[in-house]
């Protein structure tokens, strides 16, 4: 028997997908369930209280739920171990690099966001994460007969949904309901008076495929002096844009973390860089456990930080 105080109430981590294996490239998601089936996909499921029901009432389909904080997976275990669930399966990370990496072109027949979160402030809504860059990735992997089902109780943000979908080979579908997911948020603003929602419907017209050859093999970098004191991390704007954000050192280690957000062409990456003391330099390379798409853009990060590592011994 599994002892909840070490596994957090979780009955079995079964359901949740290694993460070194989904960041090796597409998922062949056969492997996972044991079967070929149809494959629909929830992103942001939260409490994970409709992807378990919708799991349990249709056993002839495959789920994958992805999340990108471990206490919203950790509950979703727990029902998901509950029910007895064999068809669900769980990504913790990042959707745009889930989407972009873990699913092949046109294997998921159906995609979910209930209530994703609208960043409603102005300075916020560069976070939105349904823009016309994202659907374009959604449509890559959606069947041909596939389509995107969004529910939002924000009126700002059910216009800017609409103004993103244009150009991304989908025909878009509104209308307003009743409740009828029983999500955590469904039930909150039902509670405070709110009966009609807005639904997003979109079906896919014609299909986009992502431009190949983006993932290279990347190439550590060591710079040859770095001083963690003197270290002022700048960003690079150019043909990718790179944004310095947290810095740590580790004196004791000699080990410096850097976290960088790298946007090249539709793609927005959040990662952190190691810069670790050897015997010859000091070797910059992605962080370990660090999920990441090894792109040119990644690449011009790992170079930027030798150049700018040095420049703080100078």
């Amino acid at each position: 028997m599994i002892n909840p105080k070490i596994t957090g109430n979780y009955l079995s981590l079964k359901p949740l997908v290694n993460f070194a294996a989904a960041g090796s490239g597409p998922v062949d998601w056969r492997d996972y369930f044991g079967r070929k089936a149809k494959l629909e996909v929830e992103i942001g499921f939260g409490l994970g209280d409709f992807l378990v029901r919708n799991a349990g009432g249709r056993a002839d389909t495959d789920f994958v739920g992805i999340e990108s904080g471990w206490p919203l997976i950790k509950r979703a275990l727990r029902k998901i171990g509950i029910a007895r669930l064999t068809n669900v399966r769980l990504l913790l990370r990042d959707a745009r690099i889930a989407l972009r990496l873990s699913f092949r072109e046109k294997s998921v027949s159906v995609i979910y966001a209930l209530f994703p979160c609208p960043w409603p402030k102005k300075r916020h809504a560069r976070h939105r994460l349904f823009d016309k860059d994202f659907f374009k990735i959604l449509n890559s992997r959606l069947t041909d007969d596939g389509f995107i089902l969004i529910v939002t109780d924000h009126e700002g943000y059910f216009g800017w949904l609409q103004s993103q979908v244009s150009g991304t080979g989908f025909l878009c579908n509104t209308e307003k309901i009743g409740p009828q997911f029983d999500t955590k948020y469904e039930r909150k603003w039902n509670s405070n008076g709110k009966e009609l929602f807005h639904k997003l419907h979109l079906v896919k017209e014609r299909h986009i495929s992502l431009r190949q050859g983006q993932e290279i093999t990347l190439i550590s970098r060591t710079a040859a002096s770095f001083d963690p004191e003197r270290f002022h991390p700048t960003g690079l704007r150019g043909h990718f844009m790179i944004e310095t954000k947290d810095f740590l050192y580790d004196e004791k280690q000699k080990r410096a973390m850097l976290r960088l957000v790298i946007s090249e062409d539709d793609l927005l990456q959040d990662i952190w860089i190691e810069i670790q003391k050897q015997e010859r330099g000091w070797q910059i390379k992605p962080a370990r456990g660090c999920g990441f798409i090894p792109t040119k853009g990644m690449q011009a990060a790992m170079d930027h930080v030798k150049v700018i590592a040095e420049a703080s011994a100078i």
